[in-house]
């Protein structure tokens, strides 16, 4: 547990560091507990999510870095590897593929290239997925616009808040 602390430690010095607007990612750790973890991505451009801000929870283990964090999508979107209720996320770097050089900012440049480039082949949400799949990318990606819209826009955050 201790390695996992200075692991994490190091990390939030790295994030304090660096600026949310260069990566669209801000990395905030819990204020009681440095093992809970909240992301804040922004939208990727020219993706349906653009101009959506996603939250994700973030639960670090002791045995950090040789085990994976665990990462869901608080904010619900329309995406074929996010599960619809959920929010788990289907990326190989969170179960098989994991190494400990990842860090918690490398997981989250991830989770939004996994958004820039979905794998529709390995669906946690079959109904993206399927659109995907069937070559329906306009379908794609109005429903993936229309819960960026009610989800993750700014006046969604406040409705929610």
């Amino acid at each position: 547990m201790a390695t996992a602390r200075q692991r994490l430690l190091k990390e939030f010095k790295e994030v304090s560091r660096s600026k949310p607007n260069d990566t669209g990612i801000t990395l905030i750790p819990n204020e009681a507990n440095l093992f809970i973890w909240k992301a804040l991505l922004k939208g990727p451009t020219e993706t349906p999510f653009e101009g959506g801000t996603f939250e994700l929870s973030i639960n670090v283990p002791e045995q950090y870095p040789l085990v994976p964090p665990t990462v869901r999508f608080r904010t619900k979107i329309f995406h074929p590897n996010v599960h619809f209720k959920t929010g788990e996320i289907c990326l190989d770097i969170l179960k098989t593929a994991w190494s400990p050089a990842w860090t918690l900012h490398s997981v989250c440049q991830a989770v939004m290239a996994l958004m820039s480039d979905p794998a529709a082949d390995s669906p946690l949400n079959c109904d993206a997925g399927n659109l995907l799949r069937g070559g329906d990318q306009r379908g794609y990606n109005s429903m993936a616009k229309m819960y960026t819209i009610d989800y993750a826009s700014s006046s969604a955050a406040k409705a929610a808040a």
